[in-house]
């Protein structure tokens, strides 16, 4: 079975690795243009192909994957199946180029947290459970027949980067398990709408933006806490600290929480001696991990050691 990849960040490259010492036949590799990134501007090259580099695997590279040369290529790959893991939406005349079709594997278990942010949706929401997803693509984004799925559960403590980790390591499993069903059986998939019920509530995952990881100290404790972790380690949660005139930006990696009753107004930060708590509705978050505007990344132990937070209401 010919198999042509395609993806971009450190997500898809473990996926990659599984094919290779599963002995398939990966002829060709997709990915995304050569950006530059960081304080210098250097090109980069997506940790897909580098990775596709060291193993002298053929790298494509198209601005546009309608291009007249780039479906030409692909073409000429001759691919029996193309596998989508962290890439970008396909047209039309590129997942139904090969006679085996065109599968994804997602992260979530569809049809629930369909979109570009299925990792961190699911930890914000305090989600218990998360998964992959192999699917078939069609024309719409993440709505094809379901092929396999395969759980993870998701501890209290769980960040978006862990659950990101563990759900990396069972996309690989998953997609040799796929591989292998086609191979052997030939599959349909089922058909999503069949997998919901009427009182089904289907959360989406939105692409993130700068605002809405902006803390709302008017929210719960506890959803608070899940907001924190669900944005750690990127691209974090912030709120404005107020300091000698001056507006700070305050992210925000973790944090404990505790229901408790009080009389604050929420968002008051409250000062310890080597930490803080900031008061909500219904109890306090005591933020451990956090980075301030100008500064490195560091416990609030470490910052408080340099800073002094006023006790104001953020």
């Amino acid at each position: 079975m010919r198999i042509v990849y395609m993806g971009t960040p450190d997500f898809a490259v473990e996926p990659l690795e599984t094919l290779l010492t599963q002995n398939f036949s990966v002829v060709g590799v997709v990915t995304s243009v050569d950006k530059p990134a960081g304080r210098g501007q250097k090109i980069m090259q997506s940790a897909v192909k580098q990775y596709a580099i060291k193993h002298s695997i053929p790298v494509l590279q198209p601005e546009s994957l309608k291009s007249p040369d780039f479906i030409a290529e692909l073409t000429s790959l001759k691919p029996d199946i193309i596998v989508v893991i962290a890439f970008r939406m396909l047209p039309r005349i590129v997942w139904q180029l090969p006679r085996l079709g065109t599968i994804n594997i997602h992260a979530s278990l569809l049809p629930q947290y369909r979109g570009a942010a299925p990792i961190n949706w699911a930890v914000v929401h305090g989600e218990e459970k998360t998964g992959v997803t192999s699917f078939f693509i069609n024309e719409d984004i993440d709505m094809g027949n379901v092929i396999l799925q395969k759980e993870i559960a998701i501890a209290d403590t769980d960040t978006a980067g862990i659950v990101h980790d563990n759900l990396m390591h069972a996309a690989s499993e998953l997609l040799v398990e796929t591989l292998h069903t086609i191979q052997k059986n030939g599959v349909v998939g089922i058909e999503q709408s069949a997998m919901t019920t009427a009182d089904m509530e289907l959360k989406p995952a939105p692409k993130i933006n700068k605002e809405i990881c902006k803390i709302n100290w008017n929210s719960s404790a506890k959803t608070i806490y899940d907001f924190i972790r669900g944005f750690s380690p990127y691209p974090g949660v912030w709120t404005m600290l107020h300091k000698n005139e001056q507006n700070l930006l305050c992210k925000i990696f973790f944090a404990n929480y505790s229901i408790e009753q009080h009389d604050y107004t929420p968002g008051t930060i409250i000062v310890n001696e080597n930490s803080i708590q900031i008061a909500v509705p219904d109890g306090f978050i005591a933020p451990t991990d956090i980075q301030i505007e100008g500064k490195k990344r560091m416990s609030i132990s470490d910052c408080m050691r340099g800073f002094a937070f006023e006790e104001v209401s953020l």
